[in-house]
């Protein structure tokens, strides 16, 4: 199934990027940034699932596969809607958008200020990259919500076919 192939590559490109962003262009990820990187890891799982499918001449399963990689995509452009406000200040964000510790897990003073000093602060309504005026995080939302409305079209479009058939 083309269409899942393709929203497994659009989706491992994305966290390729990502990462390299990350570790060669030491951009570290906020909490939201992690949150779209689990969509696309999810668009990547049911995309793959999908074509396996589709392989085994599955096309029901594949078809159904494919609508939950489109809906994991819709999901990330959701959390990249989400996460783009939030750097435009047009609503907070999350409790772990101020890089918060979590469970804090210590029993002394001098533990939780150690602590508190070698975490680092990723903020999510910083914008740490923009290309063309938009973020990092408004690409990615475009990139996902393009992914999700094709991959939605063809589930659409295959069912039609399916039903004629």
């Amino acid at each position: 199934m083309n269409a899942a192939a393709l929203a497994s590559a659009i989706g491992c490109l994305m966290l390729a990027g990502a990462l390299a962003f990350q570790h060669w262009g030491d951009l570290a990820p906020c909490a939201l940034c992690i949150d779209q990187r689990k969509a696309w890891g999810a668009v990547i799982a049911f995309g793959t699932l999908a074509v396996l499918a589709d392989g085994y001449s599955r096309i029901a399963v594949a078809l159904a596969l494919l609508a939950f990689a489109a809906i994991a995509a819709l999901a990330g452009a959701g959390i990249a809607g989400f996460h783009v406000g939030v750097e435009q200040s047009w609503w907070n964000g999350t409790a772990a958008c101020g890089g918060g510790m979590g469970d804090i897990g210590t029993t002394s003073i001098s533990d939780l200020r150690d602590r508190l000093l070698a975490q680092p602060v990723v903020r999510c309504d910083e914008i740490a990259w923009s290309m063309l005026g938009v973020s990092m995080a408004g690409w990615n939302g475009l990139i996902s919500l393009a992914t999700g409305v094709g991959a939605l079209y063809v589930v659409v479009r295959d069912i039609g076919r399916e039903r004629k058939a």
